[in-house]
């Protein structure tokens, strides 16, 4: 009788569980599923005390994992803390469940911010929020662009004719990147006098200095306006009818001259280039009774060899 009641005893001994087992293995789990999410500027504690030492601040929006729920106190990751941990009360915030899928894995920065704040405090369009991807996901391509390859025209030279004195002769013309030229022209001109009868005949040297405005580009199709202006020094002899007077004899004179024009380039010939410019002469000494005109209009072709 006496081996069957301590048998009995035995057994119920050992199909008992402890207490404290049953009552911390759900505190456990609902904390690892929770999180606090800071709804004012709320000071980081030490211990889960109001007396105790401030290592931190949370600022509002911050979103912390609670590794223990202690009634008015809830534990959670800080850098700052002892043992990477720090206190919070729970006035501070908003207690929810944790997400189970996604659990937060890494530590919070010193003034962590969660997403809900960042798009909530960031202006509308923003690069990065909802709003900027929404708004930019119907903008239009931009229209392909062409880009159209110049020819190279560093020197070239060619054949110039003076319109308005009747005029032909050569010249050579050089541009550099910055948008500077260089002409010179070697011309034969005639200047008639109705009145008398006579002519001048002249041989023209006109180095001049060019300034490129800015091109217009098509295409087939290149334009090139310019400015420019120089000296002009010639060698001009007086004619009355088909022969030179014996009291004119040849002379040198020494002109001044401004000028514009525009070179054209199409696409079909990139190597030539055809140019038509107008210009004004100064201070260029009159010959006798016959004075050279002042406007001048000149054609002129240029074969780029470079």
């Amino acid at each position: 009788m006496n081996r069957h009641v301590l048998a009995l005893a035995t057994a119920l001994c050992l199909s008992t569980s402890p207490l404290y087992g049953q009552s911390a293995a759900p505190q456990t789990a609902a904390a690892q599923s929770s999180e606090l999410t800071v709804t004012t500027s709320a000071d980081v504690h030490k211990s889960p005390s109001i007396a105790s030492a401030v290592v931190g601040k949370a600022q509002r929006g911050t979103v912390l994992e609670i590794k223990r729920n202690l009634g008015s106190w809830v534990e959670v990751p800080w850098p700052g803390g002892d043992n990477g941990v720090a206190f919070l009360h729970v006035n501070t915030g908003t207690i929810a469940h944790r997400a189970p899928a996604a659990p937060s894995t890494t530590q919070p920065a010193v003034a962590p911010q969660s997403a809900a704040s960042a798009s909530a405090t960031a202006p509308v369009g923003a690069p990065g929020t909802a709003d900027a991807r929404m708004n930019a996901a119907p903008q239009p391509m931009p229209g392909r662009r062409t880009n159209i390859l110049l020819p190279s025209h560093v020197f070239g030279m060619g054949a110039r004719l003076n319109a308005t004195s009747e005029g032909i002769g050569a010249t050579a013309r050089s541009w550099w990147a910055n948008r500077l030229g260089l002409q010179v022209d070697v011309m034969h001109a005639r200047t008639d006098d109705i009145s008398s009868g006579g002519h001048v005949n002249s041989l023209q040297v006109s180095p001049s200095l060019l300034y490129s405005l800015p091109d217009g580009i098509a295409s087939a199709l290149w334009v090139r306006p310019y400015v420019g202006g120089g000296a002009i020094v010639h060698r001009a002899s007086v004619y009355r009818g088909t022969s030179a007077t014996a009291d004119s004899p040849s002379r040198q004179g020494l002109g001044l001259q401004g000028f514009g024009g525009i070179e054209t380039t199409i696409a079909g010939l990139p190597q030539f280039a055809v140019s038509a410019d107008l210009g004004y002469l100064w201070s260029e000494t009159s010959l006798v009774d016959i004075a050279p005109r002042k406007f001048r209009f000149a054609f002129s072709g240029h074969w780029y060899v470079k």
